[in-house]
């Protein structure tokens, strides 16, 4: 299916481990213009020169979204190179698991700079260009965390709650440009080694995340399995096409296989 994606110019933040990564190489293969925005410039690199093999468009630049003038100097970099910025997929996420109670403060503060001030720096950054188009989309990747709450990851998943609030208010403000705003929720989406960068959330978590626990955990989702990172890839292209989603703004997508029914 044709999704009109076709050289836009497409910001993939966070774009080079598991999901991100997913969505990076999602969007090459609709024909888009891809920027992978990525604290690990190295992981970035490697999946853009993947992406270049297969006949794609893709660059690397390492970024720190947590650092105004860093996505400032990429969101230039882009425009210098491209002239224009259709998309903003924001795809960063950091987190350890354990009781708040246990969590010490420097984890909150890094929890917080990498889960909220991130999205609300990238959004910023490419919100004025997009008004002077009057056209843009914005996706950003929020967690089933933030809609329910969840154990065990209660900054993480107040973080993620104000995502989808940030999201909801911005697409109010910016509507009346033709800009839309949604955000994407997954489930349990592990990465693997494969996949993923040195930075990733997940080469921390991996001690929680044993084959064991991991079949443990599909007991918890109605569909009895966990997600894959095209799965939510899939709805971040399907939110960032008008063509197919041209009248939707301002929705939080669950694709969880059915962790939370809201």
């Amino acid at each position: 299916m044709d999704l009109g994606l076709q050289d836009k110019v497409v910001i993939v933040a966070g774009g080079a481990s598991n999901i991100g990564r997913a969505v990076s190489i999602g969007f090459a293969r609709e024909g888009a213009k891809v920027i992978i925005a990525d604290i690990d410039g190295t992981q970035a690199e490697k999946v853009a020169a993947q992406i270049r093999e297969g006949g794609g468009v893709c660059t690397a630049v390492r970024t720190d979204t947590t650092n105004w003038d860093s996505v400032q100097q990429m969101v230039q970099t882009t425009l210098d190179a491209h002239g224009q910025i259709d998309v903003l997929a924001h795809c960063v996420g950091w987190t350890v698991d354990r009781l708040f109670i246990d969590k010490p403060r420097e984890e909150w503060e890094k929890e917080i700079a990498i889960n909220y001030w991130s999205v609300i720096n990238c959004v910023r950054a490419v919100i004025d260009h997009m008004i002077q188009r009057k056209s843009g989309n914005i996706v950003s990747i929020a967690s089933d965390a933030g809609r329910i709450g969840e154990y065990r990851e209660a900054v993480y998943a107040g973080c993620k709650g104000a995502v989808i609030a940030f999201s909801k208010s911005v697409a109010r403000e910016v509507g009346r440009y033709g800009i839309r705003l949604n955000v994407v929720c997954p489930g349990l989406t592990p990465g693997n080694q494969d996949v993923i960068g040195e930075n990733s959330l997940w080469q921390t978590q991996g001690v929680y995340m044993s084959q064991e626990t991991l079949e443990a955990a599909k007991k918890a989702y109605p569909l009895r399995k966990l997600g894959k990172p095209e799965d939510t890839a899939n709805a971040i292209l399907f939110l960032a096409s008008d063509m197919c989603a041209g009248h939707i703004t301002g929705q939080t997508l669950s694709v969880s296989g059915g962790y939370s029914m809201v």
